[in-house]
């Protein structure tokens, strides 16, 4: 029986298209949760920029890919990309060159530089313009997540500079970088541990390259019809897209609704 379902965001909650949380999936999750099922996100997005899902209620939120969990406004779990990665980073950046990034903390997202491909990413989920900060004084904040746009290809190199930490990707023209052992999964952990819910009495639902680790940690995993091929191997279940309904019709499938 399924006790909690876990929801990405950007791809599975919220339209690419419009932004908003398509009516069919907002009624759905509705009646999950009048049936006592209880819902949680499990976002790359930070708390305060979770701006897009109306006034549907949850019981909790992995923000950050797992990096910070709260029920409420309680911190369950948190952890933070090792100082010593974020200065790597930055000297690296020194010597090769520029890699556009957003810098995110629990309460704030400051940026390195400005260019085309982050206004892109920007207007692809809505968020608002980041003030640029200095390299030096970015060294000196707490940084939970770096939103960083190098290519698959540069991947490698650019991540041997930063051995405490891991790369997952949503979108092709970026990664999230995170610190090492984080990932949404760990946030089904520890909302597991704290609700008292087994993995089996768990569904996640995604559709990106950093869903995967929690697809495959929940009882139930459900790919959204516009994920990659990869997602779609990590599930138990493909649904289908965003915009076709694709939330309500996983939990018509397995009878929660």
């Amino acid at each position: 029986m399924i006790k909690a379902i876990f929801l990405d965001i950007d791809g599975t909650m919220v339209s690419f298209d419009t932004h908003r949380m398509p009516e069919d999936t907002a009624s759905a999750l509705c009646e999950a949760r009048s049936r006592g099922v209880k819902l949680f996100v499990a976002t790359g997005r930070q708390r305060g920029d979770i701006n897009n899902l109306g006034d549907m209620e949850f019981d909790g939120y992995i923000t950050l890919n797992g990096s910070c969990c709260l029920v409420g406004d309680k911190v369950i779990f948190r952890k933070s990309i090792p100082k010593e990665d974020i200065v790597a980073f930055v000297r690296y950046q020194e010597e090769n060159g520029i890699i556009p990034c957003f810098f995110v903390e629990t309460d704030a997202i400051s940026a390195n530089t400005r260019a085309d491909i982050m206004e892109r990413m920007r207007e692809l989920i809505c968020f608002p313009p980041r003030p640029v900060v200095s390299m030096d004084e970015l060294m000196q904040r707490e940084i939970y997540q770096l939103t960083a746009f190098f290519s698959q290809e540069a991947e490698p190199e650019v991540m041997r500079q930063m051995p405490h930490c891991t790369a997952t990707r949503w979108y092709p023209t970026f990664a999230d970088v995170v610190a090492k052992g984080v990932e949404k999964c760990v946030g089904l952990e520890m909302m597991g541990a704290y609700f008292g819910i087994r993995p089996e009495e768990m569904m996640a639902i995604g559709d990106g390259g950093n869903d995967i680790s929690m697809l495959r940690y929940a009882g139930i995993g459900v790919a959204m019809g516009n994920s990659d091929e990869e997602v779609k191997q990590a599930a138990d279940y493909v649904t289908s897209s965003i915009d076709e309904g694709g939330v309500a019709q996983a939990l018509h499938h397995f009878e929660i609704i």
